[in-house]
């Protein structure tokens, strides 16, 4: 069956670095888009950045220039690396596949950006 784990998150200062994996089972890991979305309180989940199966990837405005997306295949683990965190980066991550016809999610890692 379908497995993601994340891990990564934590309590972070405005301004600070984290780096967020993501590690998946269950299907064959390179031949699928990867997601990353998040939720705030009291928000409704938000698309954050995807990678292609060939590489390519999708920011959302509100993280380009800060955020890289990145997976390597052999460990079939994604990444995101987030630089420059803001407050208003504070939010459960979740990371995502849609893989035969259905939407499969990890429990989360909570990022928490505060002074």
């Amino acid at each position: 069956q379908v497995q993601l784990v994340e891990s990564g998150g934590g309590l972070v200062q405005p301004g600070g670095s984290l780096r967020l994996s993501c590690a998946a089972s269950g299907f064959t890991f390179n031949s699928y888009v990867m997601k990353w979305y998040r939720q705030a309180p009291g928000k409704e989940r938000e698309l954050v950045a995807g990678i292609g199966a060939g590489g390519s990837t999708y920011y959302a405005d509100s993280v380009k220039g800060r955020f890289t997306i990145s997976r390597d295949n052999a460990k079939s683990t994604v990444y995101l690396q987030m630089n420059s965190l803001k407050p208003e980066d504070t939010a459960v991550y979740y990371c995502n596949v849609y893989c035969t016809s259905l939407n499969y999610w990890g429990k989360g890692t909570l990022v928490t950006v505060s002074s």
